[in-house]
């Protein structure tokens, strides 16, 4: 990631979707206060699979599981409860 160097506290508060933009782009933002670098701002990073690899995962190790009833609920419940407010 390139560091993007200079962002004082005061102009990131008042451009935080510019900053965020940056931020999508893959830029790790640097934000200073005084001069001094006081936060980090860069994308987080992704945790677990996506469902798409795991079924190609699946599909190209050639493998016979099916997914029963139940599986499109666990899902949603997986999904639903990773949305809520910790």
């Amino acid at each position: 990631m390139n560091p993007d160097h200079g962002e004082r506290g005061s102009e990131s508060a008042r451009d935080i979707h510019g900053v965020l933009a940056k931020v999508q782009e893959g830029v790790e933002v640097i934000v200073e206060q005084d001069h001094r670098p006081v936060a980090v701002i860069k994308t987080s990073q992704r945790t677990g699979r996506l469902l798409s690899e795991s079924i190609a995962l699946a599909e190209a190790r050639s493998s016979t599981v099916a997914l029963d009833d139940g599986f499109m609920k666990d899902v949603d419940e997986g999904i639903a409860s990773r949305s809520l407010p910790t």
